[in-house]
């Protein structure tokens, strides 16, 4: 019978070794790794540092009993998806960890997940804790970005385009389906778990938005709701053409409502939404060539004038929506009101 894992065992078998496999990677700008009390940066004088956490708690963000080797992948993908919005490229990340029991399997496969996705950004682990408790994952993250080139969320102008990558809405439509909320036949399901268990930051491109995008969020808890944060900080009004979101070929196949439901409001995309100018129209439409599917979705419209942001949204013929449909299409996630 093997040992009880303590809580140092721990970190150095599953976790230093993993951090050191990537030693490659801590050059000028990580100079002390996990395994001291505090890991040393030295980011260059002419970027920015960005900084960013997540916290993900099983049963709130998890169902219990998740896939460890696609929890590990996605703990670490939804902090790097809030670097990608900023333009910033990855530098480093730490981990604090509660665990109920150390269950060395669980730990190998959440691990084996952690390190295959931080390889694919290199991105090293560089610090972090471990405690007993109920299963909580917690991972800062850090990036750089040219000084001053960050996209904010407050840079949205009047008559800039709003445009989002890829598709939108797989990964509420697995989950409602996991919940029996809908049906989904097997190999619909399985077009659309990947969204939801082990989601892809859009890195490339929020790097080669530095200079394109006035602003720009990822999209984690809903569409409309996110956007309203672009709004609220740029102090802007904007219209949405609702049947303009895009979505894959499962979702496409519901009925109007779920489709639309999905797509506006669903989580857990961590696609990128973004306004630009309408003089970088064809920028954007060539990294939609080069780099993934981006779709233009509507406009900015009047700047508030300090009052609360107003969002249309419009159907495809450009009609606005009905009052009703289009208060329950605004309901994005809050984890103080949402069950």
């Amino acid at each position: 019978m093997e040992a009880k894992l303590g809580e140092f065992d721990l970190i150095w078998r599953f976790f230093k070794a993993g951090s050191e496999s990537m030693a490659q990677t801590q050059t000028d700008q990580v100079l002390l790794g996990i395994g001291d009390d505090c890991a040393l940066l030295q980011p260059d004088a002419a970027q920015n540092l960005a900084v960013t956490s997540d916290m993900l708690v099983e049963g709130r963000h998890f169902f219990a009993g998740a896939n460890p080797e696609w929890l590990g992948h996605k703990a670490l993908a939804v902090n790097l998806s809030d670097l990608a919005a900023m333009g910033a490229k990855p530098v480093g990340f730490t981990l604090a960890l509660a665990l109920p029991d150390a269950n060395a399997d669980w730990l190998a496969q959440f691990s084996q997940g952690l390190f295959r996705f931080a390889q694919q950004w290199q991105c090293p682990l560089i610090g972090g804790d471990t405690t007993q408790g109920p299963l909580t994952i917690c991972i800062t993250a850090l990036g750089h970005v040219p000084a001053g080139a960050a996209i904010k969320r407050s840079g949205a102008k009047v008559g800039d385009d709003i445009w989002v990558s890829g598709t939108l809405g797989d990964a509420r439509l697995a989950l409602g389906a996991l919940r029996n909320e809908w049906s989904l036949s097997p190999s619909g399901l399985e077009a659309v778990l990947p969204r939801m268990h082990q989601p892809e930051p859009r890195i490339a491109l929020g790097l080669q938005l530095r200079g394109v995008a006035s602003s720009a969020l990822d999209v984690s808890d809903g569409l409309l709701g996110d956007l309203r944060h672009i709004l609220k900080a740029s102090q802007v009004n904007a219209e949405v053409l609702i049947d303009q979101l895009p979505t894959s070929p499962t979702l496409a196949e519901q009925t109007e409502s779920l489709r639309r439901q999905c797509a506006a409001n669903g989580g857990d995309d961590y696609e990128l939404c973004f306004t630009a100018p309408a003089g970088k129209r064809m920028e954007v439409e060539s990294l939609s060539t080069t780099l993934l599917p981006l779709t233009r979705i509507g406009s900015i419209t009047f700047t508030s004038n300090g009052t609360e942001p107003t969002l249309m949204l419009r159907d495809a013929n450009g009609n606005p929506l009905a009052a009703a449909d289009s208060m329950q299409l605004r309901q994005s996630f809050d984890h103080f009101k949402s069950s």
